[in-house]
């Protein structure tokens, strides 16, 4: 007879032999790599590095949404995973303060609530972020800033080195990940643009040193702009630009760009002066607190930070009665958001600030992936307006990326020699062209190449491999509401929107039988027929329909429901198409 105990190990033993080795092995001595967002696509970065059981989260950001669901517009990282593993979390370490690295802490941190660290800018963004929310966290043991300059973090069984490079929003920092299975450089966003005028240039003495360590075990690198082949464009060049399309223009200039790229605030700023014109920012219509850090928060944590000076920009409302050839005003709106401040002035949503045909409108800023169309529709609007604008695809120099291109990846992989590259944050594309240039350059022996979720195993001097593939997903969060992106209420969204909906009251005894004629309206089939004809078809085909159900039949609704379906689709396909599949939405009344 086996003893109680006995039978306890056996199956604690099955349980442990069921899961993947890196769960159960706490003597195991790799390293491992996965992404929860981030792998294939631009945005909606989150990382997460295991080692000995433990787990380290580098950023937490928001995407876009990649198609309309009619919900909000930005999705965030589903971390149902994770969460199973919340005890064993050390820390969250953000590289940079752009939304698409730390926008979605706002929901997931509170699930977690375990220590952030960033620098002093991205962590001004965090507090304020959170007191607008009315989160409940501790401003200082919460979130917890780092020198950004470089830093050493201690987050047992991780040590973490930091150090500056350069991007389009101050302080960004690569990492260093040691641990004794071998050290990881995670680059996060990064260019080279040595000719910033508010920031230090990349440490590329740091980078040169542990690019060069034979124990430099990989190297996890953004891809965003692999496949650019001319050299980056600097910040002064962008100045130049600027100021010369100051001078020419006849009437004000509106300079539309991303909030929080302070370098360029800064050479707006100059550009406007050497122009003879008075830089500012059009702040919100609406004075009251708002929820989020925007347009004017970003100018106050300039200043307070010295990135700005005190005159460097005003508001609109301070310069408003200046002639409109001395303004030069800088907007939000470059990726076309429904509530961005050039989108309203183009709708005329904006009471105290029109646009006029002599105005000019400068868009200094690329189109981030998924919002093209956004941006056409501002293109398109202000042209039929008569107002003149500068895009990036008819003026040089327009706009300095904050992500690297061919030039700078060689230059890269000239310092930096990796045992394995895995490329991050780009297009599938994008991230084979960064691994084929890691290999090619840089002299990695390997290159993993995989997918949101893919655990890679990672141990100095060995050969690299997937050692489990963990679900993902990303949820949108509506209202007070957080939703799967396959959730139910989505699908039926995207069906009714493509194939509209029909709606049918019944009234029944409690038998089954009819006892009047059913009521139906539809969504996007037969509103503007004026006839009813199809209506009245449809009232027809569902009462022969039920009559035709036998007494036993009549008595389950499901069956009433697929009578009026099957009905209705046969009025409906004759009238529109085989390929019509309305939704249905059928309710009983009782008689």
């Amino acid at each position: 007879m086996v003893k109680v105990k006995e039978k306890k190990e056996i199956a604690r033993s099955k349980v442990i032999a069921d899961k993947p080795a890196h769960e159960s092995d706490k003597n195991d001595e790799k390293i491992y790599f996965m992404a929860l967002g981030g792998l294939e696509h631009v945005g909606q970065n989150m990382y997460v590095y295991k080692y000995k059981g433990k787990y380290l989260v580098v950023d937490c950001g928001m995407g876009f949404l990649e198609e309309e669901i009619g919900a909000g517009d930005v999705q965030y990282c589903d971390t149902t995973w994770l969460e199973k593993h919340k005890k064993d979390v050390v820390g969250f370490v953000m590289t940079h303060g752009h939304e698409d690295h730390i926008g979605a802490l706002k929901f997931i941190w509170p699930k977690f609530r375990k220590p952030i660290y960033c620098t002093r800018f991205p962590a001004e963004i965090l507090r304020r972020t959170f007191d607008g929310i009315e989160l409940d966290y501790n401003p200082k043991k919460d979130i917890i800033e780092f020198d950004y300059h470089g830093a050493e973090i201690d987050l047992p069984p991780f040590k973490i080195e930091t150090f500056h490079v350069s991007h389009s929003i101050p302080e960004a920092q690569m990492l260093i990940i040691k641990t004794p299975a071998g050290k990881i450089l995670h680059t996060g966003d990064w260019t080279f643009n040595d000719d910033n005028p508010i920031e230090e240039k990349t440490n590329y003495a740091r980078l040169a040193e542990i690019g060069s360590d034979p124990k430099l075990l990989a190297c996890v690198c953004d891809s965003t702009s692999a496949e650019r082949q001319t050299p980056q464009t600097t910040e002064v060049q962008v100045r130049e630009t600027l100021t010369e399309i100051m001078k020419k223009a006849p009437g004000r200039v509106f300079v539309t760009g991303y909030s929080r790229s302070l370098a360029r605030i800064k050479m707006f700023s100059e550009a406007a002066r050497a122009a003879g014109r008075v830089a500012c920012i059009k702040e919100r219509s609406n004075p009251n607190p708002v929820p989020y850090v925007g347009l004017p928060e970003f100018r106050e944590i300039g200043i307070e930070e010295g990135y700005l000076g005190k005159d460097d920009v005003y508001l609109h409302e301070e310069i408003k009665d200046l002639p409109a050839e001395k303004q030069a005003i800088f907007l939000t709106g470059s990726q076309g958001e429904k509530y961005a401040m050039l989108t309203r002035l183009c709708n005329g949503h904006v009471k105290e600030l029109k646009l006029l045909p002599t105005d000019t409108v400068v868009f200094s800023a690329i189109i981030i992936p998924g919002r093209e169309q956004d941006v056409s529709y501002l293109y398109n609007k202000l042209a039929r307006m008569g107002i003149k604008t500068f895009t990036i695809f008819d003026t040089d120099n327009l706009h300095a990326s904050g992500h690297a291109g061919r030039p700078e990846f060689e230059r890269f992989y000239d310092m930096v020699h990796p045992q394995v590259s895995i490329p991050m944050h780009g297009e599938y594309i994008s991230e084979m062209l960064n691994g084929k240039m890691a290999m090619e350059r840089g002299g990695a022996k390997h290159m993993m190449i995989v997918h949101n979720g893919d655990m890679i195993a990672l141990k100095d001097g060995e050969e690299p491999y997937v050692a489990e593939s963990i679900q993902t997903g990303f949820v949108v969060m509506e209202g007070e509401t957080e939703r799967s992106a396959d959730d139910q209420v989505y699908k039926n969204r995207r069906k009714i929107a493509s194939n509209g909906a029909i709606f049918v009251t019944l009234p029944i005894d409690k038998r089954g039988f009819l006892k009047g004629v059913p009521e139906v309206s539809s969504a996007g089939i037969f509103e503007s027929d004026e006839t009813g004809f199809m209506k009245r078809q449809i009232q027809i085909e569902i009462t022969n329909a039920i009559d035709k159900l036998t007494k036993t039949e009549r008595k389950n609704h499901d069956n009433l429901h697929k009578a009026v379906q099957v009905a209705s689709n046969k009025v409906v396909r004759a009238a529109l198409g085989a390929d019509k599949k309305p939704q249905y939405s059928v309710h009983f009344v009782l008689k």
